[in-house]
């Protein structure tokens, strides 16, 4: 049967929007210090927003893919770092809705409709070759103790719960949950990145951590998904989010200011044509960027409900291609549209705009950290490639070092 959204946007928006705005009311202070958001996710999971996709009947808001991604970009605008940090967790959701096999999924569906979290630890940062792995699990009786380095563990330091990309001893790759409490895990905040500088993208490391087989999800590679998408767009939602911040600071700057130039088109900066017109610029730019990751979050729903409704089949095969390369097509135009915005905010005053307690320089760094993911150059290559010479998509991306040819 097909996941339906049971309460509409406008009401999730209703629900969560007090909430943003507590979360934007701190932004600029916690940028400043370095506070990790901690509270503020806790906020968002006893509202019921990381249930906001769990289907009604376990206990979620049932929202689709459109209403969650229009609702990540409302958070973004108030702190990016909040999308990002829970995009793993929004994934552990969406993966659960379209595989109704995986073991105990209703006793998870019910831990995330209670508000636990769930973090991610697939990415290592190590001299191994492209797609390979060093986190893996040894038997140990009836289960098996995991041992491994994670970076960029993005949210982890903030979940219950944290999802392991490992290989088995026969040599396959499965998914792993852990808790984040459970002995032998240690969660660094080591993350040093100029932007998105609050989502705990740091190092996790895994010291014979018992995992019972309950905990396991064997890898479907060879299975087309639409989570490669949904994962890509949580990123160009959160830097939707940036642009409309952007364009909210840039007017709010405006309003604010006293002092103006002699040669200037108008008396003062908020009566200046010319300073009305970058304002307007940067509106323009967040309001596309909105509507793209919202046609493209229309794409993902269509394969989504496809996967539910059918499973497999070369019509679902189809809607998960049209998904996928929607979201990287569209990818570009949207980190173009937000780093001119960003980038352009800094037009409508002068050196006032650069002054570190109104921290909006945070706006550009957290585009560029945002943009940095899955790049732009190599997703394009993808599309040309794909176009003139039929060549599949790629979906899943790795790294690693490129091993001497022998």
């Amino acid at each position: 049967m097909t996941v339906t959204t049971v309460t509409t946007r406008s009401a999730l928006l209703e629900r969560f929007t007090p909430v943003f705005d507590r979360i934007a009311a701190g932004a600029v202070e916690r940028e400043q210090h370095r506070t990790l958001p901690h509270e503020q996710v806790r906020w968002l999971a006893d509202a019921g927003f990381t249930a906001v996709t769990v289907p009604v009947a376990a206990g979620g808001a049932g929202a689709s893919a459109t209403d969650l991604f229009a609702l990540l970009i409302r958070l973004a605008e108030a702190d990016s770092n909040l999308p990002q940090l829970l995009r793993a967790h929004f994934s552990f959701v969406e993966e659960l809705i379209l595989e109704p096999d995986v073991i105990r999924r209703d006793e998870w569906f019910t831990r995330v409709a209670a508000g636990e979290v769930f973090g991610n630890a697939s990415h290592e940062r190590s001299t191994a070759a492209v797609g390979s792995l060093s986190t893996h699990i040894v038997p140990d009786g009836d289960g098996w103790r995991l041992h491994g380095e994670k970076h960029y563990s993005t949210g982890t330091i903030f979940a219950d719960w944290t999802t392991v990309t490992a290989l088995t001893p026969d040599g396959h790759t499965a998914g792993i949950t852990v808790r984040v409490d459970d002995p032998g895990v240690e969660v660094r905040d080591d993350w040093n990145g100029f932007g998105q500088r609050l989502t705990g993208s740091g190092t996790t490391r895994f010291d014979g951590v018992r995992v019972e087989l309950w905990q396991l999800r064997p890898e479907r590679a060879e299975r087309r998904t639409v989570l490669p998408a949904f994962l890509q767009t949580v990123l160009l939602a959160s830097l939707a989010g940036v642009g409309a911040a952007a364009a909210r600071d840039g007017a709010e700057f405006v309003r604010s200011r006293t002092r103006h130039y002699q040669h200037a088109a108008g008396a003062t900066a908020a009566t200046d044509p010319l300073v009305q017109s970058v304002v307007g610029r940067l509106a323009v730019d967040a309001v596309a960027a909105e509507a793209l990751v919202l046609n493209t979050a229309a794409a993902i729903d269509a394969a989504h409900n496809a996967i539910v409704d059918a499973g497999t089949g070369p019509e679902v095969d189809a809607l998960i291609d049209a998904a996928e390369l929607r979201t990287i097509a569209v990818q570009g135009t949207v980190v173009d549209a937000v780093l001119r915005a960003t980038t352009t905010l800094f037009e409508v005053g002068g050196a006032s705009a650069t002054d570190r307690n109104r921290a909006l320089d945070r706006h550009w760094r957290n585009a560029r950290t945002l943009s940095s993911h899955n790049p732009v150059v190599f997703q394009q290559r993808v599309i040309g490639d794909h176009l003139i010479n039929g060549a599949p998509l790629t979906y899943f991306w790795a790294t690693g070092e490129t091993q001497p040819q022998h």
